[in-house]
């Protein structure tokens, strides 16, 4: 078998498979050894800003998500004309109103959580607006059209045992389908973006903030419509839903996420199928124990949920150290192909070595280009880590050459 020497073109004096030391920092992303490349060489060395990266083929040219956000924009305006017209139906012009301005409260605090979890390596945010509006309208569609087909399934023998059954049976399973079918549509139509188990948790719950949102409405509307005292029913109602519960849909929805998340870093159109139907079990689980509570509703709430909602936190903190130390790991291979100093490696893959950083170059007026280096830096390592696992190897390939080209550049914009 041959072997080249180091430096060229990346190689290095061990026959394939070949694992560099610490390759596999965390249970996220594991790499196969028959799946390992080393890092192209950096045939200069720095600070020199006129590098020559080698070239790759040019991929077959795609439409990328534009295909996604066209079929998806149809999907949300035939919806919304079902949702909309539902919603003023049961609240009322004003009670739709104010459930819509009430309703952004909670949704404010999901969509905050969103945006700190997905800030190491951030979504588009066409596909942030694609999940938030599938879950805002398509799914809520979805729920309406699927709704009368349990309806007849459901004990009709008193208005108690209806309620119950489509309350802990009927909605668990269709809207936990409704919502996850776009994590469904996510993962097939843009793989790309669809890296791991965090963006899995970031996409589900973007879609959950969507559906809770809708919900919301509908829920705090129908109060100001119905109740002989709407201020206190409000009240009541928002303190249950948007002061108690705000992540209930979240997390619900994140586990199928989650494990939709770890099918994607062993890419395959089956294997996301049948995750996205392991996934729903669990949120159908989770979604029926939060609706079957009843007259102990506040025993179960602190005993059950609270702790259930604490293990979540736990999960996502966890899930971002891991995606940190796979980060810093991707791009120390880079600095042993010699694109990056090790000091630069701390700075850009750490968060500690990124706060440092953006106050330094906030402070010599460099913030928007810092953010640029860490963000095309965090993307190369991103790249790196599909090529890695397999996944569509040359198209990634093409964009690990592009990121690549682009780091000089980005460098010299800080350092200017």
């Amino acid at each position: 078998m041959s072997m080249n020497h180091p430096g060229q073109h990346g190689g290095h004096p061990y026959p394939r498979p070949y694992l560099e030391p610490g390759a596999n920092p965390t249970w996220i992303g594991r790499v196969q050894p028959g799946n390992y490349q080393a890092a192209p060489g950096n045939p200069a060395s720095l600070p020199r800003q006129t590098w020559a990266v080698p070239t790759a083929p040019r991929p077959r040219r795609s439409w990328g998500t534009l295909p996604l956000l066209l079929v998806g924009a149809v999907l949300v305006l035939g919806s919304l004309l079902l949702v909309v017209p539902f919603l003023l139906g049961n609240t009322g012009v004003a009670g739709f109103i104010i459930g819509f301005l009430v309703s952004l409260i909670p949704l404010s605090v999901v969509l905050l959580t969103v945006r700190i979890i997905d800030r190491w390596e951030p979504e588009p945010p066409r596909l942030l607006w694609f999940a938030f509006t599938w879950g805002a309208a398509v799914s809520i569609a979805g729920t309406l059209l699927i709704q009368p087909l349990f309806a007849l399934a459901a004990p009709t023998y008193s208005e108690e045992a209806f309620s119950y059954f489509m309350a802990t049976v009927q909605a668990p399973i269709v809207e936990e389908f409704t919502k996850s079918l776009g994590l469904l549509v996510l993962i097939l139509a843009a793989r790309k973006y669809f890296d791991g188990p965090v963006d899995g948790v970031v996409f589900a719950f973007t879609i959950a903030a969507g559906f809770a949102f809708t919900e919301n409405i509908l829920y705090f509307g129908r109060e100001i419509a119905s109740s002989s005292d709407p201020g206190t029913d409000l009240v009541r109602i928002f303190i249950l839903r948007g002061v108690m519960s705000p992540f209930a849909h979240a997390v619900f929805t994140g586990t199928t996420g989650l494990v939709m998340g770890f099918a994607a870093r062993k890419w395959h159109p089956g294997y996301a199928v049948l995750a996205f139907f392991i996934g729903l079990l669990p949120a159908m689980f989770l979604h029926n124990r939060w609706n079957s509570m009843g007259q102990d509703f506040l025993v179960d709430y602190f005993v059950v949920q609270v702790p259930i909602f604490l293990v979540a936190a736990v999960g996502i903190i966890l899930l971002r150290l891991a995606e940190g130390k796979l980060t810093r790991q991707r791009l120390l291979e880079y600095a042993r192909a010699g694109w990056f100093t090790p000091a630069e490696v701390e700075m850009l893959a750490t968060s500690r070595g990124r706060r440092q950083a953006l106050r330094w170059a906030a402070a010599r007026g460099r913030g928007p280009q810092m953010k640029a280096f860490i963000k095309g830096a965090t993307a190369l390592a991103f790249t790196r880590q599909r090529i890695l696992s397999g996944r569509d190897v040359p198209a990634h390939q093409h964009d690990e050459l592009e990121n690549l080209r682009a780091i000089p550049a980005l460098r010299t914009a800080v350092l200017q």
